[in-house]
């Protein structure tokens, strides 16, 4: 589609300024006739080509500051960012935190996410990964007994998985519920304290998942992993009904 013919359709598309101004950014980026650097031309000749008043103009642009796709530099105009995708995770807090079952739902993306990335871990992990995952590990073991720097150190260790496994869209979606998954973390840590075995799960569980990492085994590491997350579903079963006990791993 010509710039020309975009332009005529987003003019009689109709629907509010704001999604006009979205959607030409949206598209000019898909399209790459805008890339990170570039600058939109003059709000006047940018309003009267989608047909839109200038303060809507200003308005959806300055929205677009706060998601970090353009930047508005006095005297100089609006340039294109590369989009600060760190924005996400607070999106999602926000947008989670309205849904009472919230934890249940990023739960469920998390062990997709994970179960990915341990798989990708284990062919394209570097000795540099092998030693922040090991760092990790051993923050595990000196924070056993503290539910909150245990959970931060939990979190940490998942983290390093998921960047171990080298995919971009993994990570960012991982990091975008890492505010989330930080206060799962620690209210994980805080229910099972009171359990005498799960000092030892935790560590020797974990432990597995960093031996099947460096083992380069991408099907024992998915297993591996799911293991985890079936094994740590049972003891908060166990702690929400007030069971207690030992268990044994399968």
């Amino acid at each position: 589609m010509t710039a020309d013919l975009e332009i005529t359709r987003l003019r009689e598309s109709g629907g509010k300024g704001f999604e006009k101004v979205f959607a030409f950014l949206r598209e000019r980026l898909l399209a790459g006739s805008l890339r990170p650097g570039d600058r939109l031309i003059p709000e006047r000749d940018l309003a009267a080509q989608l047909g839109v008043s200038r303060p809507i103009l200003r308005e959806a642009l300055r929205a677009l500051t706060v998601l970090g796709v353009v930047e508005i530099r006095d005297r100089v105009g609006t340039i294109v960012r590369r989009p600060d995708l760190s924005v996400l995770n607070d999106f999602f807090t926000f947008a989670f935190a309205q849904q009472s079952d919230v934890i249940d739902d990023v739960m469920q993306a998390r062990i997709a996410i994970e179960c990915q990335a341990v798989r990708l871990a284990a062919e394209r992990a570097t000795v540099s990964d092998f030693e922040r995952l090991q760092q990790a590990l051993a923050r595990i073991v000196e924070t056993i007994d503290d539910p909150d720097t245990g959970g931060v150190a939990d979190f940490e260790f998942h983290r390093a998985v998921v960047m171990a496994g080298k995919s971009e869209t993994l990570i960012v979606l991982h990091d975008s519920m890492s505010g989330i998954l930080m206060r799962s973390h620690r209210g994980r840590r805080e229910l099972l304290q009171a359990f005498d075995t799960m000092k030892t799960y935790l560590i020797e569980d974990h432990r597995r998942i960093f031996d099947a990492i460096v083992g380069r085994d991408p099907e024992h590491a998915e297993k591996v992993m799911r293991e985890h997350f079936a094994i740590g579903d049972d003891f908060r079963r166990r702690a929400a009904i007030g069971e207690s006990g030992p268990r044994s791993a399968p």
